[in-house]
């Protein structure tokens, strides 16, 4: 190449900007002229790419003598000689000497091979950018040799917020990608396909909702349009969702969920899905029943997939038959998807059953406006059920007042668990007699009463005690 070539070369450089490319230099020659501390550190980056790498230098570090005895590199000690640079695929000139590195790059530009010179802008065709690296996910950044410094200082920042699993997660998704190319068509619907697959999440179950998209298409996988389907989203938890509920929520043209429905759970749907929160709570009802019963029905009429999204289950204390109710007088189809319940999170969280077989033989569900009972018969010494209260409220004084006065004793194990299965859970141990005293608990919260949830160091003497005070 003319030296009039040369300079036009290197203005190109300085006004053009640079294509990030990645190069795949398994088993091909590549020269490192240098054998130093400058080259040492590029040697690192070029082994992990699987390139047949030739050093050549008058001298060498300790290190470099110790790769090449290994046979993972092949190191000559002499000066460098233009003639080294035939049949390579890249060049990195890495000494300590300018002179040297502006005649190896001379030369590999009359070759026609790409060269760096570390620390030498004017002569470098490429540059090595500060990578992150997860599997096989790979971000590079670059300043054009301007401030490696800054390019680390990414690095490391972009390094912090990258999850640790996302190279696992890349393979799978490499995977199903795979197996789309291999049974859909080419055209639209697989663009679409992969595309979609590349905002879901990846579980190793076979149900997982991701891998049936992928197998059976997005049209298959999607919700039925025109129907609506009362979702339970569980106690808050994604992770406690159904493989069937987080296919309905991925998939729905519209999603309209409880006041309860945290946030992450709401961040599954699809980017173009409609999210409308129809929420009552704590007495504040922005929107009344009926107009979310219209809601429902109207979307399902216009031919959308309607998905209810109900805190805990959808058939416990949720409105369903009302929703249900104007299902059917719309001539509409719908389905009913369970949830793990508040209580069933809740004694998850303290470690107990509902149900045990000397202290609990049923479970009572209510809710706090129901919880109370004027009509109950004389309790027996130690009544076998456990109680879930579901929305308690913030004053527990009367309903403590009303349980002592059906005949439960003051010392009954009482537990609060607030945000079940969350990340924010808080749980309250208490009794009976001190319910009323205790602090108001944050939405959502559940109640439970009874024997079989009291504390492990709670002896026998306390029920014991309590017999003896009926009998």
């Amino acid at each position: 190449m003319k030296d009039r070539d040369l300079g036009t070369r290197e203005q190109g450089k300085s006004a053009m900007s640079l294509l990030p490319i990645f190069l795949n230099l398994a088993g091909r020659p590549a020269l490192l002229v240098g054998a130093g501390a400058v080259a040492l550190d590029k040697i690192g980056s070029l082994l992990k790419t699987g390139v047949r790498l030739r050093v050549i230098a008058p001298r060498a570090r300790a290190e470099i003598q110790e790769l090449a005895g290994e046979g993972k590199l092949e190191l000559v000690l002499r000066a460098f000689e233009p003639a080294d640079l035939d049949g390579n695929f890249i060049v990195i000139a890495a000494t300590d000497l300018s002179e040297v590195n502006a005649a190896v790059y001379r030369e590999a530009v009359a070759r026609g091979i790409p060269c760096n010179s570390v620390d030498d802008i004017p002569n470098c065709d490429f540059f090595f950018g500060s990578v992150v690296s997860r599997g096989d996910l790979q971000i590079a950044i670059s300043t054009a040799g301007e401030s490696p410094a800054v390019a680390q200082r990414l690095r490391r920042e972009i390094d912090e917020q990258l999850p640790s699993d996302l190279g696992s997660g890349l393979a799978e998704l490499g995977e199903l990608r795979r197996e789309v190319l291999a049974t859909h068509e080419r055209g639209e619907e697989r663009r679409l396909l992969l595309h979609e697959l590349a905002q879901r999440q990846i579980c190793d179950s076979a149900l997982c909702s991701s891998k049936q998209l992928a197998r059976t298409g997005r049209e298959a996988a999607r919700a039925q349009a025109g129907t609506a389907y009362l979702v339970g989203a569980g106690p808050g938890d994604p992770e406690l969702l159904t493989v069937k509920a987080l296919r309905l929520i991925e998939s729905a043209d519209v999603i309209l969920h409880d006041d309860l429905v945290p946030q992450p759970i709401l961040d599954l749907a699809t980017p173009g899905a409609a999210i409308m929160n129809v929420g009552k709570r704590c007495g504040a009802k922005g929107i009344t029943q009926e107009e979310i019963n219209a809601l429902i029905v109207d979307h399902a009429r216009a031919g959308r997939s309607v998905v209810r999204l109900k805190s805990g289950d959808p058939l416990l204390f949720g409105r369903a038959a009302e929703e249900m109710a104007a299902l059917e007088d719309g001539g509409l189809p719908f389905e009913i998807v369970p949830g793990v319940s508040a209580a069933f999170a809740a004694a998850a969280a303290i470690g107990r059953s509902l149900t045990d077989r000397e202290w609990a033989s049923h479970v009572i569900l209510s809710t706090g406006h129901h919880a109370q009972s004027h009509h109950r018969e004389t309790l027996p010494a130690i009544e076998a059920a456990t109680r879930v209260v579901y929305m308690p409220g913030r004053d527990l004084k009367m309903l403590a007042a009303e349980w002592i006065a059906e005949g439960l004793p003051p010392e009954l194990p009482c537990v609060m668990v607030s945000h079940a299965a969350q990340a924010e859970q808080q749980v309250t141990q208490t009794t009976l007699g001190e319910l009323g005293e205790l602090e108001p608990a944050a939405a959502p919260s559940v109640l439970l009463a009874g024997w079989a949830v009291r504390e492990r160091r709670v002896v026998d003497r306390a029920v014991e005690g309590a017999i003896k005070s009926q009998a």
